[in-house]
């Protein structure tokens, strides 16, 4: 069962993920990759607000607990897609967006993250 709530979180993260893509605000900069760094800033804040809300604030089961933390916000997040959109602007020798979008990707996503914790702590 624990598979299966997986997997039907991933899809639903995947579908978000393809939304977020595909929206006007894709194209909000030439030469910076806005909506991976969108959905890895948000995924981030929920990640860490989902791990303590349903862990300390909200009972929930297992199997929903993996659905939304593993499935869906794993496949929502992209570290795989941010890796190689670094690549591609050092390879089209954008230098500094390329070190922007990293700094601010790390950065900021931590960040996320301790919001994230801290909003559920309120929660």
């Amino acid at each position: 069962m624990k598979i299966l709530s997986v997997a039907i979180g991933g899809a639903f993260g995947a579908v978000a993920r393809h939304l977020v893509n595909i929206s006007p605000a894709a194209n909000v900069f030439e030469k910076f990759p806005f909506p991976t760094f969108l959905i890895n800033i948000s995924g981030s804040f929920l990640i860490g607000f989902f791990m303590i809300l349903l862990a300390d604030k909200i009972e929930v089961s297992d199997n929903l607990r993996m659905a939304i933390i593993v499935g869906f916000l794993g496949a929502f997040t992209t570290f795989s897609t941010f890796e190689i959109e670094i690549f591609g602007l050092v390879r089209e020798r954008y230098f500094i967006s390329a070190l922007i979008y990293l700094i601010l990707s790390v950065v900021v996503g931590f960040i996320g993250v301790i919001a994230g914790v801290e909003t559920a702590k309120r929660f």
